[in-house]
């Protein structure tokens, strides 16, 4: 199941050319949509899989025969149209970005009304969509206001007419729940399933969302669109940077590309924990090999093990070659060792005897209380020689387990021993760990597509439980409630697993539920660490213009030295309050600037002259207004507005005391004090850093950065929640929303360069998939075959 994407974007390019839209807004509007494809092209394809995947397990459930046929009926259907389903969506996509100018229509709304006269069943089916899109479409918006209206206001620019409602917007959720509903209509779905699909459209579909909006507007910022504008918008000057303006660096095929040769494509993730999108297993390196000379043949138990036949074995040929070319490496592996001794062999061992899978879940079944409770750390490595030796007593000493068992327990060893690489061992989650490993085996052995189903219920609880422990977080970052959470999670799945993997679904989901609470007040707290930030580069762009301004004037008029001291300390406070209140186009920033030029002409004048009183009443008024108080504002108008800069009331040494003593309008520690103002500028970038720095600032707001710690490699995960194309400063905050850390982006560039910050990409977000990576890595190695994984070298 494949959408075009390149046909669909030529044919968008095509019509879009062809709308009547200046030539610089068709030209954002391809790039938008191209974005957008980027963006939702895979998820749309998981969404026709999630759907497939949904109405199998209602099929299974029916309450009668006809209920489960109708599913299926509904099943082929879906198949046959699936295909159509990501290019129905974006020629949608593509006639709201041509008509956004004129889209007066409602939104999904509330349902409406309807007279008791024309009230009929399609009415009602309307409205029950209608209520699911609505609810969808509500929630999104409400995650994304601020991201919205600041599109909305770019989107208001492109049409030339006021800010785009979130309604309106042709990107924003409301539209593309219409669009979803629209195609909905154009396969042949019944009700049911349409709702269905509108709820795997919101987990797969809308999760990515907020991605494409914050991509939106940095596009549209670097473009030009009302570069600079936040949530609470204010005007910065004409000279300052407007967006990026810079490119891709030579080469890189993707903006998000990881530098210094990281695979292109690779999209940051920006998700937070427990929305982390799940790799498809299938398509790691290793899984779709050549299988013409494998024996095995999985059972064609359900759809799901017909469809992963070829990654089965594929991934039982690898498994094969490895143990053939090194057998002892694959037992070190599974237990977590190197270099293990190969068992003797002197002894002719007895013929062997497979005994079924079923034996050996009910075996596992019994060990499975006792392996789970606490005491010395067990490998999957002990389990196996343990449920080999139970059999043996149980059956004889010819008793063995069937290739397929014994290749299954071999894999999740090496599995476990990855995923226990990425985990402190003396952190509670090991513990935790050590209990599921006898349900994660016979959930494994009970489904043989366990290792390349996508987002298996069990793999979903080892990779929560696993996470909760990960090395890259620190010590002050565990979460107690969660704690608890997964202690309750898997005691419940020791205690009530009997080969149903419906208990794993539901321990799963009570900790996705508070992943996603707890994500919800990271998100807050975030947005307040963000909101502060941008105070702050208000501040220091206003104090950048202020600073300029004078600089200007004393360049230009060149008053005493001592006024200079007296402008560039007390005046460009005043100037400083003004931006930030009034913003530099307001009437009040150009009667100061007026001012301070009588300031220039005042003091420049020869001394002995009467004193502009007019002007020093200004002076004295503005001073007070930022926080001077009536003696210190007194003597400083005096000088202002006195021919030669003097006073014969209060002295130079005297004042100068009084203006040490104070602290300045946004007073910073000295580091701080010359990144605003610029003074200090870094040292120039090499190649290499210059590449990473372009590429910091087009990264999507919420890029998770891995900050190496020590020597040994050991790293610690750091959110970027914000980044400032004005002052180059970015906030970094920690998965519970917390501000952690603030570096410039030069800084972080540099970094980057020494290979001490990586960003973290959707393919290696989540723990259990970077390990089964690395399982598939070990396989090769031990088979000796060369793959052309880039991480493989």
């Amino acid at each position: 199941m494949s959408g075009n994407a390149s046909t669909t974007s030529s044919h968008t390019l095509a019509r879009i050319a062809g709308a009547s839209l200046p030539p610089r807004v068709r030209l954002l509007l391809e790039q938008l949509h191209a974005l957008a494809v980027e963006v939702l092209e895979q998820p749309l394809k998981l969404t026709m899989v999630g759907i497939d995947r949904e109405l199998f397990q209602q099929a299974e459930k029916a309450r009668n025969s006809q209920v489960q046929s109708d599913i299926y009926a509904q099943m082929r259907e879906l198949r046959d149209h699936s295909n159509r389903f990501p290019a129905l969506f974006f020629d949608a996509l593509e006639q709201q970005l041509v008509e956004f100018r004129d889209i007066r229509h409602s939104t999904v709304a509330e349902p409406k009304s309807t007279s008791f006269k024309t009230m009929m069943l399609v009415e009602d089916t309307d409205i029950d969509r209608d209520i699911v899109l609505h609810e969808i479409a509500r929630r999104e918006s409400n995650r994304t206001t601020s991201q919205l209206q600041l599109l909305g206001q770019r989107f208001g620019v492109l049409g030339a007419q006021p800010a785009v409602e979130a309604e309106r917007l042709p990107i924003g959720p409301y539209a593309l729940c219409r669009i979803v509903r629209d195609c909905g209509e154009q396969m042949p779905l019944n009700l049911e399933t349409q709702l269905a699909l509108y709820r795997v459209f919101e987990r797969q579909v809308m999760e990515r969302h907020t991605e494409l909006i914050d991509r939106a507007n940095i596009l549209l910022a670097r473009e030009g669109v009302l570069p600079g504008l936040v949530y609470r918008p204010y005007l910065v000057r004409p000279s300052a940077p407007r967006g990026s303006g810079q490119t891709a660096p030579p080469g890189t095929t993707s903006p998000h590309a990881s530098p210094a040769g990281a695979a292109a494509g690779n999209k940051p993730l920006t998700s937070w924990q427990g929305q982390m999108p799940a790799a498809s297993w299938t398509r790691f390196p290793g899984m779709a090999a050549d299988t013409t000379a494998s024996g095995f043949a999985p059972p064609r138990t359900s759809p799901t093990a017909t469809a992963s036949a070829p990654a089965l074995s594929a991934l039982h040929s690898l498994l094969g070659a490895a143990r053939h070319a090194q057998t002892p490496g694959i037992a070190a592996a599974a237990n977590g060792q190197a270099g293990a001794p190969a068992p003797s062999t002197s002894t002719p061992a007895p013929p062997a005897q497979p005994v079924p899978s079923q034996t050996v879940m009910d075996v596992l079944g019994r060990l499975q209380v006792q392996a789970a409770s606490p005491g010395a750390r067990r490998s999957i490595g002990d389990i196996q020689a343990a449920l080999l030796g139970q059999i043996k007593a149980e059956h004889g000493p010819g008793a063995a387990l069937t290739p397929q068992d014994a290749d299954t327990l071999d894999l999740l060893g090496m599995l476990y021993a990855q995923i226990q690489r990425e985990v402190r061992s003396e952190g509670p989650a090991a513990e935790l760990l050590t209990q599921l490993q006898v349900p994660v085996a016979r959930a494994a052995i009970h489904d043989e597509a366990f290792f390349v189903r996508d987002q298996h219920p069990a793999r979903e609880l080892l990779n929560a439980v696993a996470e909760s422990g990960a090395t890259w977080l620190s010590d002050d970052e565990g979460d107690p409630v969660l704690l608890q959470k997964l202690g309750e999670a898997v005691n419940q799945v020791v205690t009530g697993y009997d080969g149903d993997e419906e208990v794993f679904a539901q321990a799963n989901q009570r900790i996705q539920s508070h992943l996603r609470a707890a994500a919800r007040k990271a998100e807050v707290t975030e947005r307040r660490h963000v909101e502060a930030a941008r105070g702050k580069e208000r501040l220091q762009a206003a104090r950048q213009l202020a600073s300029f301004t004078i600089d200007r004037l004393c360049t230009t008029s060149a008053p005493p030295k001592f006024v200079q001291t007296l402008l560039r300390e007390a005046w460009a406070d005043v100037l400083t309050l003004t931006l930030l209140r009034q913003g530099e186009e307001s009437a009040e920033w150009q009667q100061l600037q007026a001012t301070s030029a009588r300031i220039s002409e005042t003091t420049c004048a020869p001394a002995g002259t009467d004193a502009d009183a007019a002007l020093g009443s200004q002076v004295e008024t503005s001073l007070l207004q930022v926080g001077y108080h009536q003696d210190e504002a007194a003597a400083i108008a005096r000088r202002l507005s006195t021919p030669g800069g003097n006073d014969d009331i209060t002295s130079r040494t005297e004042l100068t005391a009084k203006l040490k003593a104070r602290a300045r309008l946004g007073e910073g520690n000295e580091q701080e004090e010359d990144v605003a103002t610029g003074h200090t500028p870094p040292p120039k970038r090499s190649a290499e850093e210059e590449a990473c720095y372009r590429q910091l600032r087009t990264l999507p707001f919420g890029t998770w950065f891995e900050f190496v710690t020590n020597q040994q490699g050991d790293s610690q995960r750091k959110r970027l929640s914000w980044y400032s194309l004005i002052t180059d400063n970015a906030l970094f905050v920690n998965q519970r929303g917390q501000k952690v850390a603030e570096h410039s982006l030069d800084a972080l560039a540099r970094l980057m360069a020494r290979k001490q910050l990586r960003i973290v990409t959707e393919d290696h977000g989540r723990l259990i998939d970077r390990a089964w990576q690395a399982t598939l890595r070990t396989l090769r190695s031990l088979a000796g075959s060369k793959s052309a994984d880039p991480e493989s070298a």
